[in-house]
């Protein structure tokens, strides 16, 4: 999703603009709004379910302007009734309303039913809505918020251009096509794009940053511990170095003996897990209960979590393992 900002400024030339972009090779659609999940464009307004503008029957909710291409351009789905059509004129005073707002307006079919709007603030004239279709719940701000509701009003709207790309094209040299046919008609307006994921990617800086630090710090940690753990390892290789020399002279395998020196680190490594996940998954789960849309964290996260700290142990251990396990035992017993 290509999004070109700002082009209100081109006026009146704004329809020859998006004529010109669904020309384009690798444009899947076109779509003129400034109402988009990741734009800055947001407006509240009260809508009632009677003329009578009783506040226990009304529903606060966003009052975005679309066109006819909005739905299919952003890839939404319906989850009841239509979108809007040019073969419905009445569509102009109608209303696509997202599953947050049927559930506020008590569920079940809502198609057809009415909506009352003041036509201003000061004014008390009443303009009647009928709901013609219901687009499933699409994120527009953070996870960590809920979906609110969302009305789509047929209604002209220039604050920027959305583009569906195809995904084998040149995205660069399309760019640079609709850069020129911008040139063309804006008069030295100057030409501003953005992705739509690069948009939603930013949302979540401080979180990417954190995800950034805990990676730089857990590597560290890692490397200082499999320092220490190489460390342990020589230390207890040469303190048994007699004792390997003993046991394999009375027949104990190569493999055994890299067992023998492997399975007590293993074994504090596996009581380190033991101590350390609860407390892992009380710091992860605490910190999730702050989105709205979450994942959980099962088991297998930290069976997976358990198997990498043993394997990376087992790795670092295993070098001076095997050093004393292929070791001459006429050597280490020479003495005795």
């Amino acid at each position: 999703m290509l999004i070109i900002n700002n082009s209100y400024t081109l006026g009146n030339k704004v329809r020859a603009y998006k004529d010109n972009l669904l020309k384009l090779p690798g444009v899947k659609g076109v779509t003129m709004t400034g109402f988009l999940p990741t734009s800055d464009s947001r407006n509240d307004d009260a809508f009632f379910f009677t003329p009578d503008l009783d506040p226990k029957k009304a529903i606060s909710m966003q009052d975005w302007n679309i066109d006819e291409s909005y739905i299919p351009v952003l890839g939404m789905d319906m989850a009841a009734g239509r979108n809007f059509s040019k073969d419905f004129p009445t569509d102009s005073n109608g209303v696509i309303i997202n599953q947050a707002a049927v559930q506020l307006m008590g569920g079940g079919d809502v198609i057809g039913r009415k909506l009352y709007e003041l036509e201003s603030a000061t004014s008390k004239k009443l303009i009647e809505f009928h709901v013609v279709g219901v687009v499933r719940d699409f994120n527009f701000n953070s996870l960590r918020q809920v979906v609110t509701p969302v009305g789509l009003f047929l209604h002209n709207d220039r604050g920027s251009i959305a583009l569906r790309l195809g995904t084998g094209g040149d995205l660069s040299r399309l760019v640079k096509q609709a850069e020129m046919e911008w040139r063309k008609l804006a008069n030295g307006q100057e030409f501003s794009y953005v992705f739509m994921d690069d948009q939603f990617n930013s949302i979540y800086k401080a979180e990417q940053r954190m995800g950034g630090i805990s990676l730089s710090f857990s590597l560290l940690a890692i490397f200082i511990a499999c320092l220490g753990l190489f460390g342990l390892a020589a230390y207890a290789a040469e303190q048994r170095t007699r004792e390997i020399g003993i046991r394999k002279v009375l027949g104990a395998s190569v493999g055994g003996i890299i067992t023998l020196l492997s399975k007590d680190f293993l074994r504090l490594v596996l009581v380190a897990a033991i101590l350390t996940f609860p407390l892992a998954w009380w710091a992860m789960h605490g910190w999730l209960q702050d989105f709205a849309y979450r994942i959980s964290i099962g088991w297998e996260v930290f069976a997976l979590a358990a198997a990498l700290a043993v394997s990376i142990a087992l790795a670092t251990v295993s070098f001076q393992a095997v050093r004393a396990a292929l070791a001459n035992p006429v050597k280490s017993l020479r003495s005795e």
